[in-house]
């Protein structure tokens, strides 16, 4: 008969913030991710992402150049900067500044108003620095730092729910179906590993994003008259 092992304290630990990670960034945590598109409904109706090939690209580009590269070295800066009152208010108030329309800037000042209200299960002095809202990657990136998640890990779970709730949006404009949707996710699992990998150890000095065809498609989703998405 096999040999019984007992888990480690710091196993333990890794497994906790696992499964932190899992509840903050899945589906059904209450940020209310589901009722926006990043513009990416906007694309749909243009006729710029048709297929899975063409989400995967789009989603390629705003990993690497555009607000998800962003939005994960912001996230990296707020996870360093939780203990760091002024600091953390900074990056926040960059991270506002940085919302490219107005729909943008609704958009993630919500869900982290939605993600900071819903963490309150998990009490930290960190809420209190934050306040009642921030920006969705500074409250994740803050809270998850606070609760020692992993900088990396949380990266990784960050930019998949990401991509997750663009192939959501996808599926529901009609463009693709689940099976699709799986294998787009499935093709970017390296891209995704990449991304966080980078943005770990990179600074805010590396802010910038080429996204020009996205930051137009959310620009113009403001006017979209029938629509099923608020960004």
């Amino acid at each position: 008969m096999g040999m019984v092992t007992t888990p480690t304290m710091a196993e333990e630990g890794a497994t906790q913030a696992l499964l932190r990670l899992v509840t903050w960034l899945s589906p059904a945590f209450p940020v209310g991710a589901f009722s926006y598109s990043g513009g990416l409904e906007q694309a749909v109706h243009d006729g710029l992402v048709t297929n899975a090939d063409d989400l995967r690209l789009w989603l390629e580009t705003l990993l690497n150049h555009g607000p998800l590269w962003n939005d994960a070295l912001l996230l990296a800066e707020s996870y360093r900067s939780h203990a760091d009152t002024t600091g953390l208010r900074a990056v926040g108030e960059l991270a506002e500044a940085l919302a490219g329309s107005r729909e943008r800037h609704m958009e993630t000042m919500l869900l982290g108003e939605a993600f900071l209200a819903a963490a309150g299960h998990w009490p930290h002095p960190v809420l209190e620095t934050l306040g009642p809202t921030a920006a969705y990657p500074v409250a994740v990136g803050a809270v998850a730092g606070a609760h020692r998640t992993g900088l990396e890990p949380t990266l990784a779970a960050y930019l998949n729910a990401a991509a997750s709730t663009a192939v959501s949006v996808a599926i529901r404009c009609g463009v693709i179906g689940q099976r699709d949707g799986i294998g787009v996710l499935a093709s970017l699992e390296a891209e995704i590993a990449a991304v966080a990998g980078r943005a770990a150890c990179r600074s805010l000095d590396e802010l910038g994003s080429a996204a020009i065809i996205a930051d137009i498609a959310s620009l113009r989703h403001e006017t979209l008259h029938s629509r099923l998405f608020r960004s």
